[in-house]
């Protein structure tokens, strides 16, 4: 079996983080929360539930993406497959199964769990990310080519090809960015659907006029970015 270690960005996700990782499948190695400047019990609840705890004091995704990315190239023995997954419970953690299995079966590169309306609950997806999410992969279709329909944070991705992509945003972009740099580097993609459910709590991102516009202009920038790069 490969390798698959987790990693979960938090930022005051107490009421959640516990449930996520109570219903991760057990065929994974290592579930990472990085708390990003949380100021509640989550990280109290996520070393309570068995997940390895970082801390990242700067807000932003990437930042916390990154961190954990960082502790695990110290280890020993690197992973197969990451995946990331976010800790506020608006995704179903036993669907792992269901990303990782292309990695596995027919050596896709690269997995987005898709949030399709049929399987999301009411409520669950914003009017500003229902939309960001067809502005963005419209334009990615349109410059690039690409058959995605999603920014789903719900993803896997072989370690090594992740590493090669060399991340770089810290805050919005980090999806979308990942997205851009696996089609620039031509990885193998696909993409699964997925069960979408109310969040606990408010989001940080679309949960705010501020959070859902920085957003939007974080994506459209990587988008224009890279239809101009050679």
């Amino acid at each position: 079996m490969p390798i698959i270690k987790v990693i979960i960005p938090a930022y005051n996700e107490a009421d959640s983080i516990g449930l996520v990782i109570k219903d991760i499948p057990n065929n994974v190695d290592e579930v990472i929360v990085v708390s990003n400047n949380s100021t509640d019990t989550t990280e109290i609840n996520a070393i309570k539930a068995g997940a390895t705890v970082l801390s990242e004091s700067r807000k932003g995704y990437g930042y916390a993406c990154l961190k954990g990315l960082d502790y695990i190239s110290k280890q020993a023995i690197k992973p197969d497959i990451i995946v990331f997954l976010d800790g506020d419970y608006s995704d179903y953690p036993e669907e792992l199964t269901k990303i990782i299995e292309p990695i596995i079966q027919h050596n896709i590169d690269f997995v987005i769990g898709a949030r399709v309306k049929s399987k999301r609950e009411k409520g669950s997806m914003t009017f500003p990310q229902i939309f960001g999410n067809w502005l963005a992969t419209s334009l990615m279709k349109l410059i690039f080519d690409s058959n995605f329909t999603d920014l789903g944070p719900f993803r896997a991705i072989k370690y090594d090809k992740l590493l090669a992509l060399n991340m770089q945003d810290k805050t919005y972009g980090w999806t979308v960015e990942m997205q851009l740099k696996a089609l620039k580097q031509k990885l193998t993609y696909t993409e699964v659907p997925v069960n979408y459910r109310n969040r606990i709590g408010v989001s940080k991102v679309s949960g705010t006029i501020k959070g859902a516009i920085f957003a939007g202009v974080k994506i459209l920038f990587w988008i224009f970015k890279y239809s101009f790069r050679k």
